[in-house]
C-alpha cells in the first residue's frame, strides 16, 4: 500500500489536505515540527521533522510514495529550508513530490517570494523525482484582511487584476492528486479563482456581500513603503508586502486558469461566495 504524507498540516492548507485524505479514509503520515499541535485524524501517524534537518526529512519520508510539500512559512533563508527538504525527499527514494509553489513563480517575477519559488521549482527538477507543481494564486481567503480598520484597502496594484483562489478549492485539488499522482507527473497547474478582479472590485465585492463599506486607494510606491513603515518589519519582508501589490499592477496575478474544475470537478469558488460561508 502507498503511503501518502502531508507536510504542513498545522497550517491553513495542508491542514485542510489532511482533512480531506482522513474524511476519505485514507491512511497518512503527517510530518509535524511540534507533535503535541498535529490533529488528531483517523488513520493518521505523525513523524517528526523540521525542513532544515536532513536526516530526521529522510527518516520521515521512509517509504513515502507520494508527499505534498507545503511551502515554509516566509522567511530570508526558506531556501535553505526548501533545497533541505527536497535533497532529502530525494534521498529517501520518494516517489512523487507535490510543492505548493506560487503563481508567476519566475526568477524575475515581481512578488519578490515567487522567485523563492521558482528556485525551488528548479531543485525539484534536477531531482529527479516525479513531481506535480501547484501554482497558487493569492489565497481569496485573506482578501477581507487586507481591510484596515479605516475600511480601506491600500497598496500599488493600480488598476491590475489578481484571480485570487480559495484555500480550500486548493486542497481538493491537492488531495484528488495525492490519491491519484500519476496523471499528474511532470505537470505544473495554475490555481486560481474562477475570475479575475481589480482590487476595487474585490471592495465592492467585500461592501456588499459583509455589509461593510470598503474602498480602495492605489497608494504610489512611496506611499506604500511610508504605510508600512509603522510595523518595524525587515525589509525582505516589507518588500514581499508591496510587491504582492506591483506584481498585480504588473498584470503577473491576471489569468484564469480551468485547473480547479478539470482537477476536482466541481468549479472555482467565487469571491463572494467564499466571503458569504467566512465567520
Amino acid at each position: 500500500m502507498s503511503v501518502i504524507v502531508v507536510c504542513g498540516v498545522t497550517g491553513q492548507l495542508g491542514g485542510r489536505v489532511a482533512r480531506r485524505l482522513a474524511e476519505a479514509g485514507t491512511g497518512q503520515r503527517m510530518i509535524v515540527r511540534d507533535p503535541a499541535r498535529a490533529p488528531g485524524f483517523p488513520g493518521a501517524t505523525v513523524a517528526v521533522a523540521s525542513y532544515r534537518d536532513a536526516k530526521a526529512v529522510r527518516d520521515a519520508l521512509e517509504g513515502a510514495e507520494t508527499v505534498l510539500m507545503v511551502s515554509a512559512a516566509e522567511a530570508p533563508d526558506r531556501l535553505t529550508d526548501h533545497f533541505t527538504f527536497v535533497d532529502a525527499a530525494a534521498e529517501a527514494g520518494v516517489g512523487h513530490l507535490v510543492y505548493t509553489s506560487f503563481y508567476g513563480a519566475s526568477p524575475t517575477a515581481t512578488f519578490t517570494l515567487a522567485r523563492d519559488h521558482y528556485a525551488t521549482e528548479e531543485r525539484i527538477r534536477a531531482s529527479g523525482m516525479p513531481f506535480t507543481f501547484l501554482r497558487d494564486n493569492l489565497y481569496a481567503d485573506f482578501l477581507r484582511f487586507m481591510v484596515g480598520e479605516d475600511g480601506v484597502i491600500r497598496g500599488p496594484a493600480g488598476d491590475g487584476r489578481v484571480s485570487a483562489v480559495a484555500q480550500d478549492d486548493i486542497a481538493d485539488a491537492a488531495a484528488a492528486i495525492l490519491h491519484d499522482p500519476s496523471p499528474h507527473a511532470g505537470r505544473t497547474y495554475d490555481m486560481t479563482g474562477p475570475e479575475a478582479l481589480s482590487m476595487a472590485e474585490i471592495a465592492v465585492t467585500i461592501t456588499e456581500v459583509t455589509g461593510r463599506e470598503v474602498a480602495y486607494h492605489a497608494e504610489t510606491l512611496e506611499e506604500a513603503y511610508l504605510s508600512r513603515a509603522e510595523y518595524n518589519a525587515p525589509g525582505w519582508q516589507v518588500d514581499a508586502w508591496v510587491s504582492t501589490y506591483t506584481a498585480i499592477a504588473a498584470g503577473e496575478q491576471d489569468g484564469v486558469s480551468t485547473a480547479i474544475p478539470d482537477i476536482t470537478g466541481h468549479p472555482a469558488t467565487p469571491l463572494a461566495d467564499l466571503l458569504r460561508r467566512q465567520p
